[in-house]
């Protein structure tokens, strides 16, 4: 998450800014502030829910590990992706770089939940099937708004990143 705030530079101060007080280059910054947010709540949510779903799994194995470094390796390219929606805000492909791989993250949180809880592989058989199906759930919030922001990408791409709001009201409608 710290790594996200190494998108965030002012320009170069050069004679094309020496008329230019500090509030006004930051100013100019602002879609980046706006995406370093974006991006740190995001990632704070994927922290969230692995821990949330690690309260439940208490096994692993070689897939399961496998699973989790493929979730971490997407993770890791957040920053990239957020830098590129934040530079290139009018862009469809830049949003549609970030969108896929915000869907990526939550589809593999979906998959290591399904493995995790299929015929209660890692966890115990004391979890009832009511509280395996809300994490189920709930592990599908984010592939779905990714696809919103998928298709919003393609009309009106500085706007696609505002459905990724949606998630913390939408998961704090399922209880644990």
């Amino acid at each position: 998450m710290t790594l996200l705030v190494l998108n965030l530079k002012l320009p170069e101060y050069g004679e094309a800014m020496a008329g230019m007080e500090l509030h006004q280059l930051l100013t100019i910054q602002l879609h980046r502030f706006s995406n370093y947010a974006m991006s740190f709540l995001l990632l704070a949510i994927f922290w969230i829910v692995h821990h949330q779903q690690f309260c439940v799994i208490k096994r692993t194995n070689r897939t399961h590990l496998w699973i989790n470094v493929f979730i971490l390796m997407f993770i890791a390219l957040v920053p990239f992706s957020s830098s590129l929606a934040g530079d290139y805000e009018t862009q469809t492909f830049a949003h549609l770089f970030f969108s896929g791989n915000l869907f990526l993250i939550g589809f593999l949180f979906y998959i290591n939940w399904i493995y995790a809880t299929t015929n209660y592989r890692l966890i115990d058989r004391t979890i009832s099937p009511a509280r395996i199906e809300i994490g189920t759930k709930r592990s599908l919030v984010l592939p779905g708004v990714s696809l919103c922001a998928i298709v919003l990408s393609i009309y009106i791409p500085p706007w696609s990143s505002v459905v990724y709001l949606s998630v913390p009201l939408i998961l704090s409608r399922f209880k644990n």
